[in-house]
C-alpha cells in the first residue's frame, strides 16, 4: 500500500486556484495524476464538501483527489452520540461520494480520547464503568460501524493518538479504564468485523525519537 497525504480541503484550495487561475481548469493536471504512481492524495472533507454545497470545492476533490476521509462525522460523538443510537447521514453520503468518484476510503476513528461521549465510560449511576463493560461499548460500536460499510470502506483508523511526545502512554479513559491491552482489542474487533479492510494506528508527531520509538514498539 503506497502511503496517503491526507490534509484539509482549505490547505490546499489556494494552490489550486492559483494554478487555475493562470492556465485554467483544463490545463491544470489532477495532482492525484501526476503521483499515481507514488502515492494517493487525500483530502479530509466536512459535511459542506461531502455533499458538495459548494460547487468550486466539489470540482477540487474530484479533480485532484483520489483519497478521501470525513474529518468529523465518523467519530463517536457524531456516529454514536448516545448508546445505541447511530446517525448515519453524513458518513453515508460520504460513502457514497466516495463511490462515484472512485477514492479510496479511509474510516477515522474508531477510536480516541478526544470526541469520545462520556456515557461510554461511566455506568448508569454516572460512576465509571468496568473494564468489561467499555470493552463490550468497545466492540459494539466497532462492529456496528465496520460492519455497515463492510467490504466498501477500504482502511480504518482504528486508534488514534494514543501515545505523548515523550513516548509515554496518553493518559486517556481508555487507557484507565481498560489498560494498554486497548489498542490489541480495537484491532482484533475491527479485523473481525471486516477482515479485507487495511486498518492503520494513527497519530502526529512521529518525527519525534521517542514517540516514534514507543509507536515502533507497540
Amino acid at each position: 500500500m503506497n502511503h496517503i497525504i491526507s490534509r484539509p480541503l482549505t490547505a490546499l484550495v489556494a494552490m489550486t486556484c492559483f494554478a487555475t487561475s493562470v492556465h485554467g481548469d483544463h490545463d491544470t493536471p489532477a495532482l492525484a495524476d501526476l503521483y499515481a504512481d507514488s502515492f494517493k492524495i487525500g483530502v479530509a472533507l466536512n459535511p459542506g464538501e461531502i455533499r458538495g454545497e459548494d460547487p468550486s470545492a466539489a470540482r477540487l476533490v474530484s479533480q485532484h483527489f483520489n483519497s478521501y476521509t470525513a474529518e468529523n462525522d465518523m467519530k463517536w460523538e457524531r456516529i454514536e452520540p448516545t448508546e445505541g443510537n447511530f446517525d448515519w447521514a453524513v458518513a453515508d453520503d460520504f460513502v457514497a461520494l466516495s463511490e462515484r468518484n472512485n477514492a479510496f476510503m479511509v474510516g477515522h476513528t474508531l477510536l480516541w480520547h478526544s470526541q469520545t461521549p462520556d456515557w461510554v465510560f461511566e455506568d448508569s449511576n454516572g460512576e465509571p464503568a468496568s473494564r468489561e463493560v467499555v470493552l463490550a461499548r468497545l466492540k459494539h460500536h466497532i462492529d456496528t460501524v465496520v460492519g455497515r460499510y463492510k467490504g466498501r470502506v477500504h482502511s480504518w483508523d482504528v486508534v488514534n493518538e494514543a501515545f505523548n511526545d515523550d513516548g509515554t502512554w496518553r493518559d486517556s479513559p481508555w487507557l484507565r479504564t481498560i489498560g494498554p491491552d486497548y489498542i490489541a482489542r480495537a484491532f482484533e474487533y475491527a479485523h473481525a468485523a471486516d477482515p479485507e479492510a487495511e486498518l492503520y494506528y494513527n497519530d502526529y508527531n512521529l518525527f519525534k525519537a521517542p514517540k516514534r520509538d514507543a509507536v515502533v514498539k507497540l
